[in-house]
């Protein structure tokens, strides 16, 4: 995690109390050349709409107004995480339990780094992934990264 999203997510922290919302992720990156501070949230029904967007992105731009940790211009996005979700933290996984994932391990587990299958539980930092004729045990610290997925 970078220091610009550190101090975001910092400053997000009591908005989102408040809002009771969350925050998915804190992104800051150069495109081209512009930067872009994205923040993705959430609530605990998964419906975030355009209000609620607004509302975060104006009081965050006040906050990062007073504090002023960026030094160069850049777009402030605030949007939710859409359907594919990533997943980060032992909470998003524990509510990810039932859903159809798609991880990316660190190293092979089983001769694959890409798993897609149902995460059928979550306990004690260790995930089951049922794939259509095999089920896989995936430690957090395997991971490299993980989202929800779409199944056509």
């Amino acid at each position: 995690m970078s220091k610009v999203t550190q101090i975001v997510e910092d400053l997000l922290a009591p908005i989102m109390e408040e809002m009771n919302l969350e925050v998915v992720e804190v992104e800051y990156k150069k495109e081209g050349s512009n930067w872009f501070l994205r923040v993705f949230i959430d609530n605990e029904s998964g419906t975030i709409d355009i209000d609620d967007c607004g509302a975060v992105s104006e009081r965050l731009s006040e906050r990062l107004d007073e504090v002023d940790p960026i030094p160069t211009a850049y777009f402030l996005e605030v949007s939710s995480p859409g359907a594919e979700r990533p997943l980060r933290k032992e909470n998003d996984y524990r509510k990810a339990v039932g859903k159809h994932v798609h991880i990316v391990t660190k190293e092979e587990i089983d001769g694959h780094t890409v798993f897609e299958g149902e995460l059928t539980s979550f306990e004690e930092g260790v995930l089951t992934v049922a794939e259509a004729k095999k089920t896989h045990r995936i430690s957090l610290a395997q991971i490299e990264s993980a989202r929800l997925a779409i199944v056509f």
